[in-house]
């Protein structure tokens, strides 16, 4: 174990920087600066509520550690040279980085990543996980490479429930502390440069963005494909869920039950869904 790294923290959210802050604390580490990728493209403009999320982010600031927003890749490496880093963590970073990144760090970049990879391998391991109905997410910390999600894991674990409601809010409760305990250990490895176990060669997925067509409901799918498509679109955030024509009329499905109730239903392939929540379509979409 290497006391007093200086570290770097990229990630997304005021919540999963204060995970990783405290975890590197805990174990002894310095946190000298947090990087925040504010697009989902480098050389693009801040994505929709990206400045809320800068404020927010802002705002949660410890004293004395800095807030990078680069603007792409090559200028988060520029701004990091400066800081001697031993290590930088990232949990949630949109951009691949390239070697001349990479290689900053004293002890390389790690990444923490929500999937048992090599399943999962990808931008949106998450919302996989829920499309697919898995009853449980997984998390693993590996060391970066110029690939995605393709290295040497650090610390894995499985396990957290995804529950059938959910939102980014209540699977943070499960994961949080599953989350702070592998970085914890992969804090301890980092600095060995043999630690670190190769991914398996079988069972590789990739997780990528929804396709335009996830936004529309197919009814030709199973009722628990089509559920678990609602659920994803939830757990993306309020008010979003993709759209069914229902008695002639289209509908933001916002939530559904596998379970008869009273109201309006879609007959999927198998069995209907019954639709619980549910907002009129507007005319500009």
């Amino acid at each position: 174990m290497v006391d007093g790294m200086r570290i770097g923290l990229v990630s997304f959210g005021v919540a999963e920087f204060a995970a990783l802050h405290e975890t590197c604390v805990e174990a002894g580490h310095d946190p000298v600066v947090y990087a925040h990728s504010r697009s989902m493209r480098p050389r693009t403009a801040m994505d929709a509520g990206g400045a809320d999320g800068v404020s927010r982010i802002t705002a949660a600031l410890p004293a004395g550690t800095d807030l990078l927003l680069p603007g792409s890749s090559e200028g988060l490496g520029a701004s990091l040279h400066g800081y001697g880093l031993d290590l930088l963590i990232c949990y949630g970073f949109s951009w691949r980085l390239p070697r001349s990144v990479l290689g900053i760090p004293r002890y390389g970049v790690v990444n923490v990543h929500c999937s048992m990879l090599p399943k999962y391998r990808g931008p949106a391991p998450v919302l996989w996980a829920i499309r697919n109905g898995d009853p449980y997410l997984g998390v693993t910390i590996h060391r970066m490479d110029e690939q995605f999600d393709t290295g040497p894991v650090l610390a894995q674990q499985d396990g957290i429930p995804i529950p059938d409601e959910v939102t980014p809010e209540n699977l943070w409760t499960g994961l949080s502390p599953v989350l702070r305990g592998l970085v914890a250990v992969a804090l301890d490895r980092a600095p060995d440069p043999s630690a670190g176990e190769p991914q398996a060669t079988h069972g590789v997925s990739h997780a990528g963005l929804m396709e335009p067509e996830f936004a529309i409901v197919d009814a030709a799918r199973t009722a628990r494909e089509v559920h678990n498509q609602v659920r994803t679109f939830q757990f993306m955030g309020k008010h979003l869920g993709p759209v069914a024509t229902v008695a002639g009329r289209p509908l933001k499905i916002l939530r559904t039950s596998l379970t008869p109730i009273d109201g309006p239903r879609i007959d999927c392939a198998d069995s209907p869904v019954w639709i619980t929540a549910s907002e009129p379509v507007q005319p500009n979409g």
